[in-house]
């Protein structure tokens, strides 16, 4: 058994009855709109934000409905906010497959990614929770927030980690907080309860993207991201930031300048890779990871202790900074 399905386990009839709830959000009558959302089910993820939603739900007691559409809720934000970005990116793949904009148009993409927001509210306003609707609309919020301030940091001439934490915190980590804290006010804990699991959530996420930004430095083809794909796109992240601000090496600094000028060649691009992993910006992105790891480990031990459910997500924490992709 896979590491996944192990971390599924405690909560298979449970994400059973997500997967009948979230299936049945997104069926329609519309042709357009039928075919985009087979389009985006073919990625067939891990689905591993409900998971760890459940999860921690499932800490305090049998997971109620309000629980499930929270979560249903929070993937079709997630859904949407993705559809959005590869417009906004002009990306024409997401994780080796065509993006929504490429096999259709900006568009269909757009009016897609509306049309799924839309159904998320539906969701959120099911919970009957005006405690998680507030979540899920200020997740909106953040993730909006965190892309706009993406936009503007890729101009700018500096290479501060400050902004890089607060763009990954709104864009990554904030999902992943709002998941486990819409949990656990589903099940109608108290207030430190909710923040433990806020917390939780966020550090988790920051692992999450940290580890995204160390793959790609990987020449490994099966991670579905090309190498140095983000500076291609203007961004620059942990690893290069770090050796950036340590080195001051004129010549990574001229090429980091024109990579967020959107200028950078392709030999430059790679000059600026192998710069990074000379000069321990890898290494330095792992030790980060690890310290938020660590902060979401005491976190776990901190909150009440179901056996199985409490071992997947110590797994779920294992497996979210030692995947391969």
């Amino acid at each position: 058994m896979d590491s996944v399905s192990l971390i599924k386990k405690p909560i298979i009839n449970e994400l059973a009855d997500f997967k009948k709830l979230f299936d049945s959000s997104l069926s329609s009558s519309n042709t357009l709109l039928d075919s985009v959302i087979a389009h985006i089910r073919q990625r067939n993820g891990k689905m591993m934000r409900p998971i760890l939603s459940l999860l921690v739900a499932r800490l305090y007691g049998p997971i109620r409905l309000s629980t499930l559409h929270a979560a249903v809720s929070l993937e079709l934000l997630h859904t949407a906010s993705l559809v959005h970005d590869d417009v906004v990116d002009e990306s024409s793949e997401r994780r080796g497959q065509l993006s929504v904009n490429a096999s259709f148009n900006n568009k269909v993409a757009v009016l897609t990614g509306d049309y799924l927001l839309a159904t998320s509210l539906v969701h959120a306003g099911l919970t009957m929770n005006h405690d998680i609707i507030q979540v899920i609309s200020s997740l909106g919020q953040d993730l909006a927030d965190g892309e706009l301030l993406q936009l503007s940091n890729v101009s700018t001439h500096t290479f501060s980690e400050t902004v890089y934490f607060d763009v990954i915190r709104k864009k990554t980590a904030a999902l992943f907080a709002a998941c486990t804290k819409a949990a656990v006010l589903s099940m109608g804990a108290g207030e430190k309860e909710v923040e433990k699991a806020r917390l939780l959530g966020e550090y988790i996420g920051i692992c999450f993207q940290i580890k995204d930004d160390i793959f790609d430095y990987s020449d490994s083809k099966e991670i579905g991201k090309p190498t140095g794909n983000d500076m291609e796109e203007g961004k620059l992240t942990l690893p290069v930031l770090y050796v950036l601000n340590t080195t001051e090496d004129p010549k990574a600094v001229e090429t980091a300048i024109r990579v967020k000028d959107g200028v950078a060649t392709p030999a430059e691009i790679e000059f600026l890779v192998s710069f990074t992993k000379e000069k321990g910006g890898i290494e330095y992105a792992f030790r980060t990871m690890e310290g938020y790891r660590q902060k979401a480990a005491d976190i776990l031990a901190s909150m009440p202790s179901l056996p199985d459910v409490s071992e997947a997500l110590n797994s779920f924490l294992d497996y979210v900074v030692e995947r391969e992709k």
